[in-house]
C-alpha cells in the first residue's frame, strides 16, 4: 500500500501533467492557497487531473488571483476508477450534495441521476454536481474523477445498463434477510477481483409497484432491505454502497 501525503494541499486541475510543467491556477484556487492556507512561494502542494496520477509540485507564483504551480515528480501513478455505478433518483439541494461528495468517498466510477414516478426534485443542477465530485475527490485522495451522467428516466437507464452488470435494487418492500449474505450468496461469477457493479437507490416513498414489477424482470439482479429501519434516501445511498464494497467491491483487494 501507498502511503500518501495527507498534509499538503491537493488541488484538481484540467491540465496535462508533467515533471517541470507549470500549472496555472484559477482565481478560486489562488485565493484558496494564499488567503485560506497562506502558502507562500515554494509551498508544497499536490496535483491532479483524472489522468496522469497524481504530482508533487510547489508554489511557483502568487500573484493575485493567477497563480502557477510548477510540477516536480509524480506521487502515484493513475489507478482505474472502481466499476461501481450510482444510479439513484435525485434530492434536493444539500441532500443531493451530500449523496454525491459520499459517493465519490465510498468509490463510485460513474454517477447516475434516474427520475422515478416519485422523484422529487424536477430539475438537476449538473454543474454543482460535478463541483461537489472534485471538491470531494480532492479531500478523499481518488485519482480518477466519476463521471456525472445527465438525469435520464428509469426506464431508460435500466435500458442502457450493460447486462453483464450485476445491479443491486434497494428495495425497503424486499425480504427481510442479511444484506451482506444475501448480497454474497447472489454473485456467482468467479473473477478473483472487483466485480462490475450498479447499485440502485430509489427516492422518498420508494418505488412504486410499476416500477418494482419492471426491475424484477431485469436478469442479474439481487433484491435487498438495508435492515429492519426505513432509511432516508441519502442514508440509503451510502448504507448500499458501504454493503458493494465490502462484499463485491475494491475494499477488499489493496491498490
Amino acid at each position: 500500500m501507498i502511503l500518501q501525503d495527507f498534509a499538503s494541499p491537493r488541488l484538481f486541475v484540467d491540465h496535462p501533467l508533467a515533471a517541470e510543467s507549470k500549472v496555472p491556477l484559477s482565481p478560486s484556487q489562488s485565493h484558496y492557497l494564499a488567503s485560506v492556507l497562506r502558502r507562500k512561494v515554494g509551498a508544497p502542494v499536490l496535483v491532479f487531473n483524472g489522468r496522469d496520477g497524481e504530482w508533487r509540485a510547489e508554489v511557483a507564483a502568487q500573484n493575485r488571483g493567477a497563480g502557477v504551480l510548477r510540477v516536480i515528480e509524480q506521487a502515484r501513478r493513475q489507478t482505474p476508477p472502481c466499476d461501481l455505478h450510482l444510479l439513484f433518483a435525485p434530492l434536493k439541494h444539500a441532500r443531493l450534495d451530500y449523496v454525491v461528495q459520499k459517493a465519490v468517498e465510498m468509490g463510485v466510477g460513474s454517477i447516475r441521476p434516474v427520475m422515478t414516478q416519485r422523484t422529487q426534485a424536477a430539475r438537476v443542477n449538473l454543474a454543482r454536481m460535478r463541483a461537489n465530485v472534485v471538491e470531494a475527490a480532492e479531500q478523499c485522495g481518488i485519482l480518477a474523477l466519476p463521471p456525472v451522467d445527465t438525469p435520464a428516466p428509469l426506464a431508460l437507464a435500466l435500458k442502457n445498463l450493460d447486462a453483464g452488470r450485476l445491479l443491486i435494487f434497494c428495495d425497503e418492500a424486499a425480504p427481510s434477510g442479511d444484506p451482506v449474505a444475501m448480497l454474497a450468496q447472489a454473485f456467482t461469477k468467479s473473477t478473483g477481483g472487483p466485480a462490475s457493479l450498479a447499485v440502485l437507490v430509489g427516492p422518498e416513498g420508494g418505488f412504486t409497484q410499476d416500477e418494482r414489477l419492471a426491475l424484477l424482470q431485469r436478469g442479474n439482479l439481487v433484491r435487498l432491505r438495508l435492515g429492519p429501519r426505513i432509511l432516508r434516501a441519502d442514508t440509503a445511498a451510502v448504507a448500499a454502497l458501504a454493503v458493494a464494497q465490502s462484499v463485491l467491491g475494491d475494499w477488499r483487494f489493496e491498490r
